[in-house]
């Protein structure tokens, strides 16, 4: 499944101004996906909103697999990915790589304190690879 989110994420690669392009896969309990997503171009949405919105409902109990550390807020003041998807009610969620950036670290504390089953490492040198010039913007911040 991280194989089809880093499929997404590279699509809109290069397209979403300063925010990364990730991809994330959402399957319900069953193991069946439900949802998918990609960050839209210029940043907005975010993968996990609109896998989240496809899955309308049936990731309860599922488990997510996203390219980059779901935010831990936004800057609009929204809810944040790593909210939404506990909101949604997902048991576990499997991250390439921890994301750096200042709004966005700790979204896995998030998720943890919520009792999500929280798995990092799974393509993590891919995630490198394509995350590298945002990995170097973020720590300008």
């Amino acid at each position: 499944m991280m194989g089809r989110a880093f499929q997404l994420a590279r699509l809109n690669q290069g397209l979403t101004g300063k925010n990364p392009s990730v991809g994330c896969i959402l399957v319900d309990a069953a193991g069946h996906i439900v949802g998918a997503g990609v960050t839209g171009t210029g940043g907005r949405p975010h993968a996990e909103e609109i896998a989240l919105e496809e899955a309308a409902g049936k990731a309860k109990g599922g488990t997510a697999y996203v390219t980059l550390e779901p935010c831990r807020e936004r800057s609009s003041g929204a809810a944040s990915c790593s909210r939404k998807l506990v909101d949604a009610g997902i048991a576990r969620v499997v991250v390439a790589i921890e994301d750096p950036h200042p709004t966005a670290r700790d979204g896995l504390v998030i998720l943890r304190e919520a009792g999500v089953r929280v798995e990092t490492g799974l393509g993590k040198h891919a995630a490198a690879r394509l995350y590298r010039w945002f990995f170097a913007a973020s720590q300008d911040h």
